[in-house]
């Protein structure tokens, strides 16, 4: 019996996961978060209970996380199991203290909900921070998403958890504030103003879809350089792009030694300027990843960006010594020396479109570095999608880019090495985009932004403040709120 009824947290770990991209089933995901924090609040062992309802929702959700092993299954592929294992039951104790925590000190299925509401903050800032898979993530594809500029993911993630919470409490007056909570961020979203309409200037966003185990081919790498130069200088049916912007590590060879082919660059370009994606040795020694701004025939470096938010075990190692041990090194590098971050984020001024603010792949799932720089008049989000697979991973990465562009106010063009490439409007609509494992090119007229939205101002403060209050309030009204009326579960 008790194997069986620890089938309930899992399968309402999965449900909750259903709601991320590529499945979007965000009303099996409300009844999964239902359905699992009612288990944890009535469990006789709350901290096991939100462990296997935590690991199976990561299981599922980052699912993708096996596919960089996979690029070189020979040296790799034993890691798979063993990553998607750590991620599960890494992130499932954020949910197993949030159980703990809810039930032993919050008393019941509103501090449940209220308790992990914090772990998920918690998850998103600690060490690096790893806000991916987060609940509020199940209404990006829905009418709910424009609220997330008032609200952002965490104010999202409110609704969500808090409304399953009420509702698990089993009363009357519970039932009736969790459904409105659960209807709240649609009700907003819906009236809110739609993203203003007009059309900036053209951009050529280029997809030359190098699958990753093919990318750094000596054989391979200029058949892609080519592909993508042919889809930079192919003719157009509308206005001309005023700029071209190629996706992450897009340039064959090191930016320091690429001024044969920087004029090549150029003349596909037909002198309009270049955003792309390199690699290079910065003054330290070590090596970076970059976004190059070129410039006129001869495709001189206007400015550069470096990554500063790099990937864990992929850019870099943590307790890197340990690793050493064993002889394995960020699956990323393939230049001497380990990655080093930029100084933060920072804006580059493109002629012919204005400030814009570059996110290199991974930067994208971090809405708190677009608060702190001047406003852009667009984000562009080069990326080198092919190291998360071919379905998972990618639909998510694009799911948290339209995210950033609902919170923020702010288009986004994405240039995405295997897709999915797409132009993002203020609202984070998808207006036009390249499907996965396609090469091509994207001509998207710049969308308009919004004014400065109110949750740029507030950031992360506004749901962390609203948490700690409900957690106040579990505790000093512990005795009439939060308690599910029915037996203890093994």
């Amino acid at each position: 019996m008790r194997a069986i009824a620890a089938l309930w947290p899992v399968l309402a770990g999965l449900a909750a996961a259903s709601g991320q991209a590529p499945w979007n089933l965000w009303w099996l995901a409300l009844a999964g978060y239902l359905a699992g924090i009612g288990y944890v609040a009535r469990s006789a062992h709350p901290f096991w209970a939100g462990m296997l309802f935590g690991a199976a929702h990561f299981a599922l959700a980052l699912v993708w996380i096996v596919e960089p092993f996979l690029i070189d299954p020979e040296a790799t592929a034993w890691l798979a199991p063993i990553a998607l294992i750590g991620v599960s039951v890494g992130f499932g104790l954020f949910w197993a203290a949030a159980g703990w925590v809810g039930v032993r000190w919050l008393k019941g299925a509103v501090g449940v909900a209220v308790a992990l509401g914090l772990a998920e903050l918690l998850r998103s800032y600690l060490l690096t921070g790893f806000p991916w898979a987060l609940p509020g993530h199940v209404l990006i594809d829905t009418d709910a998403l424009p609220a997330a500029s008032l609200v952002g993911a965490h104010g999202l993630g409110i609704a969500v958890l808090l409304g399953a919470g009420l509702i698990a409490t089993g009363r009357i007056a519970g039932v009736a504030a969790g459904a409105v909570l659960w209807a709240a961020p649609f009700v907003v979203g819906a009236s809110l103003p739609p993203a203003p309409e007009g059309a900036g200037p053209v951009l050529r966003l280029v997809q030359p879809n190098a699958p990753q185990h093919l990318k750094w081919e000596p054989d391979w790498r200029g058949v892609f350089f080519r592909r993508g130069l042919e889809e930079t200088a192919a003719a157009t049916d509308g206005p001309p792009p005023v700029a071209v912007v190629w996706p992450e590590t897009a340039l064959p060879e090191l930016l320091d030694y690429s001024d044969d082919l920087r004029p090549i660059l150029a003349e596909a370009t037909g002198g309009v300027p270049l955003v792309i994606g390199v690699q290079r040795y910065g003054p330290d020694g070590h090596p970076r990843n970059s976004v190059a701004l070129l410039e006129g025939p001869s495709g001189e470096i206007a400015a550069i960006h470096d990554k500063h938010r790099l990937v864990p075990f992929g850019e870099f190692l943590p307790m890197q010594g340990l690793f050493d041990l064993v002889g394995i090194g960020p699956l990323a590098s393939r230049l001497a020396g380990t990655f080093a971050p930029g100084e933060g984020p920072a804006l580059i001024d493109v002629p012919g479109v204005g400030p814009v603010l570059p996110l290199i792949c991974y930067e994208a799932i971090f809405p708190q570095d677009i608060a702190r720089v001047d406003r852009p008049r667009a984000i562009l989000h080069l990326t080198n999608d092919a190291w998360f697979g071919r379905r998972f991973g990618p639909q998510q990465h694009l799911a948290l880019t339209r995210l950033r562009a609902a919170e923020s106010g702010l288009p986004v063009l994405r240039a995405a090495n295997t897709g999915i490439s797409a132009a993002i409007d203020a609202r984070g609509t998808v207006l036009a985009s390249l499907p996965l494992q396609v090469h091509g090119h994207l001509d998207a007229a710049l969308p308009p932004a919004l004014p400065p939205t109110p949750y740029l101002a507030t950031g992360d403060w506004a749901a962390l403040i609203t948490l700690f209050l409900l957690a106040a309030c579990c505790v000093i009204f512990s005795g009439r709120i939060g308690v599910v009326r029915l037996p203890d579960r093994p």
